[in-house]
């Protein structure tokens, strides 16, 4: 399997990934063909290196072509396990083993799959991929996603991928001593946004629209200017009140325009699910 994260042991490279243990650790398997136990766990490992994804490193050594290597280590049976950090064992396990309890192992030396998520999703987060970051926001365990700076991170990539109303309702949930520069900067990006969606052609058209609310064209210029500010769920819901009598108001427009919010809003929005189920339950 090529991995930047597995290599294959040998006197050429031995004490140069013993050495990167002091940076990543390192987790060599001692194996050989004439132990079947030893051969037969090795995809298991390649998995659960992919899995770690560079949180260590797994290093094979066949000690049939190796016997020097294995010598220098002391290995007295096979299979042996032993995890390597600045440069020292600091555990392992010989014999048998299923890959639970290797994983076991590890979990006591190494970062959680929820916190090298984090880590994953703060690296998106400085690289502009708000949208991948807040996908592995919203996969954490609850436990860390209560945590207030990861509250932080998720309002803010909330805010970055315009989901201004999640944005806000996460910002209320900030507890006090998180409620820092950094919080105050995301609240003022909500503001700015809130002043910007409540536009004078807005409050004109909403004006409008109350004196006059069987006018479907006001209905229509208004929810598009919603749209544009993306205050989408208001331009479906406005949409939808008419829509869900007469299908075909204003010749057709109406349905088009709702149809290309929902478009714009993409298949995994939360607003467009469930303007979408609305619609086909009045189709089919």
């Amino acid at each position: 399997m090529q991995s930047p994260f597995i290599v294959e042991l040998n006197e050429q490279n031995f004490r140069q990934v013993l050495e990167g243990s002091m940076q990543t650790p390192v987790l060599i398997h001692f194996w050989a063909s004439m132990s079947q136990e030893s051969a037969d766990i090795i995809p298991q490992l390649q998995g659960l290196a992919q899995q770690y994804n560079g949180a260590f490193t797994l290093a094979l050594l066949n000690c049939e072509q190796e016997q020097a290597i294995a010598a220098q280590f002391g290995v007295q049976a096979l299979p042996t396990i032993a995890l390597f950090i600045n440069g020292q064992a600091v555990d392992g396990l010989g014999g048998p083993q299923t890959i639970e309890a290797i994983q076991t192992m590890l979990t006591k030396h190494l970062p959680s799959q929820d916190e090298l998520s984090l880590n994953k999703a703060l690296e998106f987060m400085q690289q502009g991929l708000h949208s991948q970051a807040l996908g592995l926001l919203n996969e954490l365990n609850e436990e860390l996603k209560s945590k207030g700076e990861v509250k932080l991170a998720i309002a803010d990539c909330l805010l970055e991928t315009q989901q201004f109303d999640q944005a806000e309702s996460q910002l209320q949930t900030i507890p006090l001593e998180y409620q820092d520069n950094y919080y105050k900067g995301l609240v003022a990006k909500l503001e700015l946004h809130k002043q910007a969606a409540d536009s004078p052609e807005i409050q004109a058209l909403e004006t409008a629209l109350k004196a006059s609310p069987q006018d479907v064209k006001l209905a229509a210029d208004l929810a598009l200017q919603y749209h544009q500010v993306n205050r989408d769920d208001e331009a479906l819901e406005l949409l939808w009140g008419y829509l869900k009598t007469d299908l075909n108001a204003l010749d057709g427009d109406l349905k088009k325009a709702f149809m290309d919010i929902l478009s714009a809003l993409g298949q995994g929005n939360a607003i467009a699910a469930k303007y979408r189920r609305q619609l086909y339950s009045l189709l089919y």
